[in-house]
Order: structure tokens, then sequence, then C-alpha cells
């Protein structure tokens, strides 16, 4: 079959394509032949859909290649036109380890073309998961750029939300990128209650906010019936009650 008979949809590929992976692939091609087709589907007026492949395609055409053999899906299993682009995405999201800018990209057309609960479903991934992921499809590329390797997908998605305007957001990355994460969450959240407060500002909220920290406590036997009697007495238990003892004991001592 002719090659430009195969339609490909840009919006429906979930990876750009490896350059790399496409001389690859053609070298393969070159010495071996091409031993797994691309999956196409009849689209119409004489083309093709292409489900499968995209790198396949891509290596045939750097090697001049003008025809090719296809495996063609029947009628009886042919896709409509949105879950057939659907299929395609989910085809490659499943075949190649996606970064989270294009899972990203990928939650975001599934969910155009079909629900959000179908979506997740179609990618294996639970709705709390989904949600974060369509989220951090509305950051912008600049910030995106910056995860994994300075700040992750949630705290880019927390910090566009809290401040949307994009050179003052990459201002903040270079300020909370020497935080530990923890820190960083309390920082962002803090942020998004005041995101007009400059960063010396919210380094000193953070020192009074503080972060929880859970620490052992080992009583002796007459400290720990001692305790548990307390508890009984209060209708509480053991935990919470140690808990507030030893925060009203911190509060006399400041």
């Amino acid at each position: 079959m002719p090659l430009k008979n195969v339609h490909v949809w840009k919006e429906a590929q979930a990876r750009r394509l490896d350059r790399s992976r496409v001389r690859d692939i053609a070298k393969s091609i070159r010495s071996e032949g091409l031993q797994n087709p691309p999956v196409i589907q009849r689209g119409g007026r004489g083309l093709y859909l292409l489900i499968s492949g995209h790198h396949r395609l891509a290596a045939l055409k750097y090697l001049g290649a003008k025809k090719s053999k296809f495996l063609v899906i029947t009628k009886d299993t042919e896709y409509g036109l949105d879950d057939a682009k659907a299929a395609s995405v989910v085809e490659n999201l499943h075949r190649l380890q996606m970064s989270p800018r294009e899972l990203a990209d990928a939650c975001k057309f599934l969910a155009e073309q079909t629900t959000k609960s179908e979506a997740a479903k179609k990618l294996g991934m639970s709705m709390p998961t989904f949600k974060k992921y369509h989220g951090f499809a509305g950051v912008p590329d600049k910030i995106k750029a910056m995860v994994p390797g300075t700040i992750s997908r949630d705290e880019a998605t927390r910090l566009y939300q809290a401040v949307p305007t994009i050179s003052q957001a990459l201002k903040v990355v270079s300020k909370i990128a020497k935080l530990d994460r923890p820190s960083r969450r309390i920082y962002l959240r803090l942020l998004a209650q005041s995101p007009r407060s400059g960063h010396k500002i919210i380094l000193k909220r953070m020192r009074k906010v503080g972060i929880k920290k859970k620490i052992p406590i080992e009583l002796g036997k007459n400290g720990a019936r001692k305790l548990s009697r307390l508890a009984e007495r209060e209708g509480t238990d053991e935990t919470r009650l140690a808990n507030r003892i030893v925060r009203e004991y911190l509060r006399k001592r400041r």
C-alpha cells in the first residue's frame, strides 16, 4: 500500500517521534525487513487511518520507501473516528514509557474524546491519578519543562493554580528548588493562601507552621498504666491523650 495513503493524526500521538528510535528501526528494517507492520483501518476516500506503528511508519519514510505492507483492521472490528484516535493514544501509552508531560497530554486528549472516568479506565489509572495528570495538562510548557528535574508534577500544578503568571511562577520555582519536599508542600500551600506574599514572608510563616513529626515515646510500666487509666476516664484513646499532654507541656515551656 502507498505510504501517502496512510493518515496520521498529530493530536493522536501521545508521544513525539524519537528520531534516534526511528533511525534504529530503519536500520532493523533495512537488514531484516519489516517484521511487525503498522496497524491501520479504512478512513474513506482511499485513505487509511494509523492505529499503531507511528515510529515504524516514520522509519519507512526515512528509508525512502513509497509502499509497504500493513495490517488492516476488518470491518467487524473497526473503530469509530473518535475511538480510533483514542485507541492510537492508548496503544502508544501502553507500549512506551511516557513522561509526565506526555501522560498529561494523553489524559487531556482522551477526556475530550470520551468521559473522564472512561478515559481513566482506558489508561488503567485510578480517578485521583487521572485528575492529577489532567490538571497538569493545563500547566504552561515552560513550567512543565521543570518536571521532574526541578519540581514534581503535583507541585507544578499547585504552583500554577496559585501563581497564574508564568514569569512569576518561574521565579518561585527557582526559590523553592533548594527546599525539601515537605517544605515545598507547605510553601505552596501558604503561597496559595496569599499569592502576593514575598519569599521571605512565606519562609517566616513556614517557621511558624512547622512540620509535624512522629516521635515515639517509651513509658515504664507505671507510666503506661497511668496513661491507660486517664484515657479510659476521659473516654479517649491513649495516643490522643499522650499527644495532648506533650503539646500542653511544650506550650508551657516556650
